[in-house]
């Protein structure tokens, strides 16, 4: 995971970094991975990275054969902090996009979260009753919230990729 990361920061500011690359051989690895020559990126793994789509309010959708994954992003859970509650809905529950479903409570803040797309709740990530930390320690995969059906595809295309999303991101951090 850590492998495929490099490679993509690599792939990524490759002209950032050839003229560092062929100044100087002896730059360690650490020292390459690091600031100035690399900026900091949201995506977690290869293989999830081109199928995330984000809404302004920083919740995730992953669609898989017409049921979506919704989850929270890196830069939610990080302003966050420790979760220590999550309030789902309960399956079965129809949801319009931007609907409120829920909420996250941590150590320092509570947020609501808000449906990505318009569908019904086919499933709870019942793991985080027990377990609420697995949002923060793996947002994008264990830590997800809940499954949804898709009954509008084409609200996907109001929602942003990754590129736009780090974007986003950057412009409201500024």
């Amino acid at each position: 995971m850590a492998a495929c990361g490099l490679f993509r920061s690599l792939s990524s500011n490759f002209f950032t970094v050839f003229p560092v690359l062929t100044r100087s051989a002896t730059l360690s690895p650490l020292r390459l991975a690091s600031q100035p020559y690399f900026e900091r990126t949201l995506a977690t793994s290869c293989r999830l990275a081109a199928a995330l789509k984000f809404t302004d309010k920083h919740e995730w959708i992953r669609v898989d054969d017409g049921i979506g994954t919704v989850g929270i992003s890196k830069f939610a859970q990080e302003a966050l902090g420790d979760v220590v509650y999550c309030g789902l809905p309960e399956v079965g529950t129809q949801l319009v996009q931007q609907d409120e479903f829920g909420a996250l409570e941590s150590v320092k803040a509570a947020s609501e979260l808000y449906s990505p797309l318009t569908g019904e709740v086919v499933e709870v990530n019942t793991l985080l009753a027990d377990n609420p930390g697995l949002v923060n320690k793996s947002c994008y995969d264990d830590g997800w919230l809940m499954k949804m059906t898709i009954d509008n595809p084409t609200e996907l295309d109001t929602l942003m990729d990754e590129t736009a999303y780090e974007r986003y991101i950057r412009s409201i951090e500024d």
